[in-house]
């Protein structure tokens, strides 16, 4: 959304362009010496592309790569018929798993996990998620409560809030309420949370975070959308032990371990799905901040098909 109206705080594109980052489908051709799919697989792509030689790469921490791109941002991407990827990229979609969910699992997820890893996440414990009512917010706040951890939602909007019910997490928050900080603390004992995820970085929601963070606590980062400049008690930060992370995004390694729990049972959140032909009418309940979970473009043939008296586009 923020890419195609030019607002993307880290990206800037030239026209033409094609987005779409995260896709799943149908293996329609393979290169020589693939091995690990087959025609007709379905699959779903990570869609961050590396050097895979950098220091960087090899650790395994791809995001952290120089020269990394994402499909759709840096590249032209899947709002195409085809995309070609490399065989590292490519993720087997298990049975039962469809292509909307696989689409809004795999790099959601991977940078989910990502943040998990990154922070330690352990069972059990008091976890923050503020954004929860977004794509990657709902997801991550799910696979929190997958993980074991006693999630605590945060949404400014009451709407989302009440649609957050639906992920069954200790409770869910408007952040911005002056009660927040005693609301957190009534809820975790006067202890606090051990793990936030932040990725808005709004100088009012971050104050109030870091007076509810415990002990030994972590705040994760993965954006910044609305700010990106707020205030540090470091005195604070290194009596109490606490640390910061910032986590760029996911990598192939968080990505595996993403679909180890979809195997289990794991299931993103979905606000709806649109044909591809109504792409802009997606875009436009994005802009006006609507949904509670991902929205999703389908591209099965016939919704390519233009709408009634239009003309044919397949572009």
């Amino acid at each position: 959304m923020r890419l195609r109206a030019g607002t993307h705080p880290y990206a800037r594109i030239g026209l033409p362009h094609v987005p779409g980052a995260e896709h799943a489908g149908t293996i329609a051709a393979v290169g020589a010496g693939v091995e690990s799919v087959r025609l007709g697989d379905h699959v779903a792509v990570f869609p961050l592309l590396t050097c895979g030689d950098c220091v960087e790469c090899r650790a395994g921490a791809m995001e952290a790569c120089s020269s990394a791109r994402i499909m759709g941002v840096h590249t032209w991407g899947a709002y195409a018929e085809y995309t070609v990827v490399p065989e590292s990229n490519v993720i087997a979609v298990p049975a039962g798993v469809g292509p909307e969910e696989a689409a809004a699992l795999v790099l959601s997820g991977a940078i989910a996990q990502n943040q998990f890893d990154a922070s330690g996440l352990v069972s059990g414990e008091w976890v923050l998620i503020h954004g929860a009512s977004s794509a990657l917010g709902s997801l991550t706040a799910a696979l929190a409560i997958h993980r074991g951890a006693r999630v605590i939602a945060a949404s400014r909007s009451a709407a989302k809030r009440e649609r957050l019910l639906a992920l069954r997490a200790e409770a869910v928050v408007d952040p911005t309420d002056p009660g927040f900080a005693d609301q957190v603390r009534g809820l975790t004992g006067d202890a606090g949370v051990g793990l936030v995820v932040d990725n808005l970085g709004h100088p009012g929601i971050w104050n109030a975070t870091m007076e509810v963070l415990a002990v030994r606590g972590r705040v994760v980062a993965s954006g910044a959308f609305l700010g990106g400049r707020v205030e540090l008690d470091l005195l604070r930060l290194y009596s109490r032990s606490q640390r910061i992370v910032g986590v760029r995004s996911g990598n192939l390694r968080s990505a595996r371990r993403l679909w180890e729990a979809v195997a289990e049972g794991f299931r993103p959140m979905i606000d709806r799905s649109y044909p591809i032909a109504q792409a802009a009418e997606a875009h436009r309940h994005l802009e006006e901040f609507a949904n509670t979970g991902r929205v999703l473009l389908t591209t099965a043939d016939e919704d390519w098909a233009p709408a009634p008296h239009s003309p044919k586009n397949r572009s």
